[in-house]
């Protein structure tokens, strides 16, 4: 649901729907009815139940590959979407969207650099400048390694790629969630050198894909306890030298309320330092995420651009009162004029 804000800002509000069950596209689209219903459903009649749903897409690692792979299995979902009422502006690569089997380059606890293919711009395989470079390797307990790792590099090159083909023919750029760089238990010299190679590489392959079709995508780094971004300070310090411009921060309101003794003050550092704060994400209703929200769309800017309920498997709020906290903030529908509160 495309929202205006006071500023003139359009913020997206999207449900989280995920695919990680599905292998295959055909696997997806038999998916999708499902899915739409479910997610429909939660509005009942309230306010934009007729609209476009928009929806923050997770797919798992067989299904993405097979997606990047095959231009006319994107055209296909993208046109069984469109069926549906349903639009795409986010995809998830963080941890709570790595179901699905083995990813690219190794088996799920480790990927070394020494065989595992990078990434050209396109999300298509190529050739690691890292092989061979021994990098050390971070156990991620499932999924794909962390972003010392060019298994990692190549996944969201590659949910970019597919992600500029899902998009509405009226946007032109779109959000890639991902992990917060990864574990601070393993996190060693090497893993930073590697880790900081493939962020420009990243920088690069988004920049290349933007150049090439027109449509940008950003990404999003989620700070996550135990993890080399955790706190604010923590996290501004990792992504001190990243092209803030392509590359910042998703947050999970719920962490955030729980784990910063100071979330609007540490927004605020996160911000203060360049970084955009690109995806929100709110998985728990029994959390104070509204004071959080308010800070982040303050009447003069708005300072997140996706807002995306629900995604982790946890019981999200109810799609129809979070409309009714953006409402309550002068948030209204493109379509209709928009005032302040």
């Amino acid at each position: 649901m495309r929202l205006r804000h006071p500023s003139g800002r359009t913020v997206h509000l999207t449900c989280g729907l995920s695919l990680t069950d599905a292998a295959t596209p055909a696997e997806a689209f038999a998916m999708l009815d499902r899915a739409a219903t479910e997610l429909r459903a939660g509005l009942a009649e309230g306010p934009g139940r007729s609209r476009p749903l928009t929806i923050a897409l997770r797919l798992s690692h067989p299904l993405a590959a097979a997606l990047v792979d095959d231009g006319r299995a994107r055209t296909r979902l993208r046109a069984e979407l469109d069926t549906r009422n349903l639009e795409v502006v986010t995809l998830s690569g963080g941890p709570d969207a790595e179901g699905g089997g083995t990813p690219p380059g190794g088996t799920p606890e480790t990927a070394p650099d020494a065989e595992a293919g990078g990434a050209a711009p396109d999300g298509s395989p190529e050739a690691s400048p890292d092989a061979g470079a021994g990098t050390a390797q971070a156990p991620t307990g499932g999924g794909l390694p962390d972003w010392s790792e060019p298994a990692r590099l190549q996944h969201t090159l590659e949910l970019a790629r597919i992600l500029v083909d899902l998009l509405p023919e009226d946007e032109v750029r779109g959000a890639v969630g991902t992990c917060g760089l990864g574990r601070r238990d393993v996190w060693d010299e090497a893993h930073e050198k590697a880790t900081a190679r493939h962020l420009r590489r990243l920088s690069g392959g988004l920049a290349d894909l933007a150049w090439r079709v027109g449509r940008a995508v950003r990404v999003g780094f989620e700070p996550q306890p135990a993890y080399v971004l955790d706190s604010p300070e923590e996290t501004v310090a990792a992504l001190a030298r990243v092209d803030k411009d392509r590359l910042g921060v998703c947050l999970d309101l719920a962490r955030v309320a729980r784990d910063w003794p100071a979330p609007q003050d540490g927004i605020d550092r996160l911000t203060d330092a360049g970084l955009s704060v690109i995806t929100v994400r709110i998985t728990d209703p029994a959390v104070a995420w509204q004071p959080i929200l308010r800070h982040l769309l303050a009447a003069d800017t708005a300072r997140t651009e996706y807002i995306e309920v629900g995604g982790d498997g946890t019981e999200a709020p109810d799609l129809a009162y979070v409309i009714g906290q953006l409402t309550a903030l002068g948030l209204v529908p493109e379509s209709e004029p928009c005032t302040a509160p």
